[in-house]
């Protein structure tokens, strides 16, 4: 898919978990900026430019298609590298048992281990602006890890009902006492973002 139909897909999901009785506050998508750098292959010492790769032109595609959807507020971090390149863990064990030798690495065998920097806080500190303005009252995350407990915590405690689609991941039977309940959306596609809903106003008005 391209980026701009992930987007499409993105937007209609949100919108499905609202549904037609609530009113949408707003849709955040957090993500990272993609990989930026030039590096040399350790193998074939090919000179690899990150910014011609596929993922870096579907990346850029999808934040520019979601800067266009009404209603979306774009959270971007970055992404950080250790100037390395890593064994995949299958042929490390291969090595190590000897089945094969250094000589017999290919290509694909590497890669660049890159971290999320920046993006926990942001979606923290979002749950818990919207959450002590009373900006909400139900808040929908779509994540596929546990590091939203922290935040769903605090929503809690200031009475926002939280629910979690894993969109089809395996979730820990312990994160069931920090969300409020569980909307799988297993049917999308996977993609790591997050929804919020305006609570419904009773004089059904929408307001930012």
């Amino acid at each position: 898919m391209s980026g701009e139909q992930v987007a499409k897909e993105l937007y209609t999901l949100a919108h499905q978990h609202v549904g037609r009785e609530n009113t949408l506050y707003r849709i955040f998508y957090y993500d990272c900026y993609p990989f930026k750098k030039k590096m040399h292959h350790p193998i074939t010492n090919r000179a690899i430019d990150f910014t011609q790769t596929p993922e870096y032109n579907f990346r850029t595609s999808l934040f520019e298609a979601l800067k266009q959807k009404r209603k979306v507020a774009l959270r971007l971090g970055e992404l950080k590298d250790n100037k390395t390149w890593n064994i995949h863990p299958h042929k490390v064990k291969e090595l190590l048992k000897k089945t094969i030798s250094v000589d017999d690495l290919k290509e694909n065998d590497v890669f660049i281990e890159l971290r999320q920097k920046g993006i926990d806080m942001k979606i923290g500190v979002d749950i818990a602006s919207m959450a002590l303005k009373k900006f909400v009252d139900r808040i929908v995350l779509i994540a596929g890890d546990s590091d939203f407990v922290p935040a769903a915590k605090l929503a809690r405690r200031e009475g926002i009902d939280f629910i979690l689609d894993p969109m089809g991941a395996n979730i820990d039977p312990t994160l069931f006492e920090h969300i409020d309940g569980l909307e799988d959306s297993s049917h999308a596609q996977k993609i790591s973002h997050h929804t919020f809903k305006r609570k419904k106003e009773e004089n059904k008005e929408t307001t930012k």
